[in-house]
């Protein structure tokens, strides 16, 4: 990657979205819990061990099943609902700033419908860095408009870069719209 924005024409970012490790390994715990809940449920109701392990026939379906039984299909539909996520990829896209037509076009994957959003950098104020530390950490960028207290953030939910690298990048890119960089302390 190039360290100097300001000898470029255009900036192409790739985000990532909801592919990531993590989503995978909290789907498939998800998944294996879900079907082990709606099993034991029906384990208990029908009085035939359908899990390898323990003895869910055992279990009074009344209310233990059926506590189970309700376990199982609330950790299913988070399921689906993850699965669909990482499926469309929730959140991925680019930013694309474009030095010569003057904007910034920013691009994401959204729930139904993709969102699009066209900035010129004549609305743009200012590049700021949200940086939190703490048990929730937080590291991205964002742009500030003009005349809006909002910022429109660039970078992905939960990527996590180091402190420098986020700085970095900042830096480079209020240095390549010719804008002030806030956030530095």
């Amino acid at each position: 990657m190039n360290n100097d924005f300001s000898s470029l024409a255009t900036i192409e970012q790739k985000i990532n979205g909801s592919r990531k490790l993590s989503n995978y390994i909290v789907g498939g715990m998800l998944t294996i819990g879900g079907v082990g809940f709606i099993l034991a449920s029906i384990s208990s109701y029908t009085g035939k061990d359908l899990l390898p392990l323990g003895n869910p026939s055992t279990l009074l379906f009344v209310p233990q099943g059926l506590i189970m039984g309700a376990y199982g299909v609330i950790a299913n539909l988070l399921n689906i609902y993850l699965w669909y996520m990482v499926f469309i990829n929730f959140g991925s896209g680019f930013n694309s700033f474009d030095k010569s037509s003057k904007m910034v076009l920013i691009k994401r994957k959204g729930l139904f419908k993709d969102i699009d959003v066209n900035i010129s950098f004549d609305e743009i104020k200012s590049v700021k860095l949200d940086i939190s530390e703490g048990f929730n950490p937080r590291r991205r960028i964002g742009l500030v408009l003009k005349g809006r207290r909002k910022i429109l953030p660039l970078s992905s939910a939960g990527d996590l870069k180091p402190l420098l690298e986020v700085e970095e990048e900042g830096a480079r890119l209020a240095k390549f719209l010719s804008v002030n960089l806030e956030g530095i302390k």
